[in-house]
């Protein structure tokens, strides 16, 4: 990561974590009297192929042990009624502030993935890992909506890891390559702004 790009990082979630104070702490208490606890939902992501941290997200599906791989439709009904307006607006990912302030993330950047893929395929993440992960990225603007489609036709945890080993995989990693060929401070900020007006033009 250039030092520029850290300086960044660092600037917009200081700013972000100062005004988002207050909003925050109320979110959190609707979160506590209609979800209940726990508030937040940590989840083990790779930054580098031997380099795991914790993805601090808020919780959005009933809590069930040993919960993991990616969200299908074989998960869908687990999101609770609060979860389904966090993921809507992307107010789940709020806390990943932490996580980009410790330097764990970037904003913008490759969607940090589970180890289960990271060990599949080690050769693609090798190369995509050289990048910090991010809050955000190309993948994520471009398609992040065809994955969800394609995960919404899942009936089974099996059926959801297939789908997205065969199908979501490469063709995220493929742009997140080609972020990687381009990237400059002008293309995250630029990245940083269609993804804000995306999550305030939502009805």
């Amino acid at each position: 990561m250039t030092l520029s790009k850290r300086l960044f990082d660092l600037s917009l979630a200081l700013l972000l974590t100062l005004l988002l104070a207050l909003p925050t702490l109320g979110l959190c208490l609707w979160l506590l009297a209609t979800s209940g606890r726990p508030l937040l939902y940590l989840s083990e992501r790779m930054k580098g192929p031997d380099q795991p941290f914790l993805l601090w997200k808020f919780r959005t599906m009933t809590v069930e042990t040993g919960d993991s791989g990616v969200s299908g439709a074989d998960k869908a009904m687990r999101i609770t009624p609060a979860g389904r307006i966090l993921r809507r607006y992307r107010l789940d990912e709020i806390p990943q502030l932490w996580n980009i302030l410790k330097g764990d993330m970037s904003f913008v950047g490759p969607r940090p993935p589970l180890r289960q893929y990271v060990e599949r395929f080690p050769a693609l993440y090798t190369r995509v890992l050289q990048s910090r992960p991010g809050l955000t990225g190309l993948a994520t603007l471009r398609y992040h909506r065809h994955e969800e489609r394609l995960l919404a036709r899942s009936t089974s945890r099996e059926e959801t890891d297939l789908i997205y080993s065969r199908a979501c995989v490469p063709r995220k990693a493929r742009l997140d390559t080609i972020y990687q060929e381009k990237q400059t401070l002008c293309f995250d900020i630029a990245i940083v702004i269609e993804t804000a007006m995306r999550v305030l033009r939502r009805d």
